[in-house]
């Protein structure tokens, strides 16, 4: 007896209807009552068989999305964009949040997993470190799971990629920073292996013609960006490009612990235009990642995959916006 066979004669006998039935209710055949269907469904979530890709998730159609932090006000600005865009569409969102300690990435995809979701979202997840583990994204392409990916990936995964474009973002933050003057202009980035930051580093050796350019990597922390700007000041730069707000407001953090001031002695540039950026001391200068039309695209792609389309395995870049405040200046001229 084949396994599929023993399936369909385990599932008819729990549910007490003939085998053919079942095969129908699995082959989405029309013909059944709704109350067999249900029936049929729920004893392969019973029983443990895993249901066919088109009818997973049907019946409580969660879409697991899965965040690498709460902190950093990006991501809970993001989740409520998709948490909308899912909801006006009849899914129910399963929000999923990577701690040190807590649960990791591949624990959450097991049990989305085991949850029968419909798909999952991730957003700034391992998929972006080089270095990481990657295996249960493969179990996820596998299984045939609908998902989607935010933020700059590494290559060879097969999902669609949607991302704001790391090299305009940092063309903008260092093309204000020239016309305002400045010549010594730093670059706050990731850990080697995170694909974003190998973008903006690409495009700032690009920008300044120097091969080793002021960069200094760091773990994403407002303590660890403090302790990185403050070896870039010390190389005499005046302007710093950070890779997200939380590094900005750490680097003007570690402008005032050197007694400087922003943005008259050095002009500070963050990336993301989360939440209360327009309210610090001084307002943040920020290139704007527009999660509100990302959000709403990756829905869109989860959902037609969900309902049988085909969305290419592509990377779809978005463009960022500048959004000058008052953490940039004029160079000083004694800089």
């Amino acid at each position: 007896m084949t396994g599929v066979t023993r399936r369909l004669a385990e599932v008819a006998k729990y549910v007490g209807v003939s085998e053919a039935t079942v095969s129908r209710v699995l082959n989405g055949k029309p013909g059944i009552s709704e109350a067999t269907r249900t029936a049929v469904l729920t004893a392969l979530d019973v029983l443990g068989y895993e249901r066919p890709t088109k009818l997973r998730g049907e019946r409580a159609r969660l879409v697991g999305l899965v965040l690498p932090e709460l902190q950093n006000p990006i991501f809970p600005a993001f989740a409520e964009i998709v948490a909308g865009a899912l909801a006006q569409r009849g899914f129910t969102p399963v929000l999923c949040t990577r701690t040190e300690e807590g649960v990791a990435e591949s624990a959450y995809v097991d049990i989305m997993m085991e949850q029968q979701v419909s798909g999952v979202i991730f957003a700034g997840g391992l998929y972006a470190q080089a270095d990481a583990e990657h295996e249960h994204y493969h179990r996820l392409r596998q299984r045939g799971l609908p998902v989607v990916l935010v933020n700059a990936a590494i290559d060879g995964l097969g999902f669609p990629v949607v991302a704001a474009d790391d090299a305009v973002a940092v063309d903008q933050a260092y093309g204000h920073l020239s016309s305002l003057g400045h010549t010594k202009i730093g670059l706050l980035l990731g850990p080697v292996d995170h694909v974003p930051s190998a973008r903006k580093l690409a495009a700032f050796r690009k920008r300044t013609g120097q091969k080793n350019p002021p960069v200094a990597r760091t773990i994403y922390s407002m303590e660890a960006a403090q302790a990185a700007a403050v070896r870039l000041i010390k190389e005499g730069v005046t302007g710093l490009v950070c890779a997200s707000d939380v590094f900005a407001l750490g680097a003007v953090r570690a402008v005032r612990r050197m007694g400087l001031r922003v943005p008259e002695d050095i002009s500070v540039v963050g990336y993301d235009d989360s939440l209360f950026m327009a309210c610090t001391d001084p307002p943040l200068t920020t290139v704007r990642q527009p999660i509100g039309a990302m959000g709403t695209a990756a829905v869109a792609m989860l959902v037609s995959q969900v309902d049988g389309g085909e969305v290419a395995p592509d990377e779809y870049l978005f463009d960022p916006e500048l959004v000058v405040r008052g953490s940039t200046a004029v160079v000083a001229a004694s800089a």
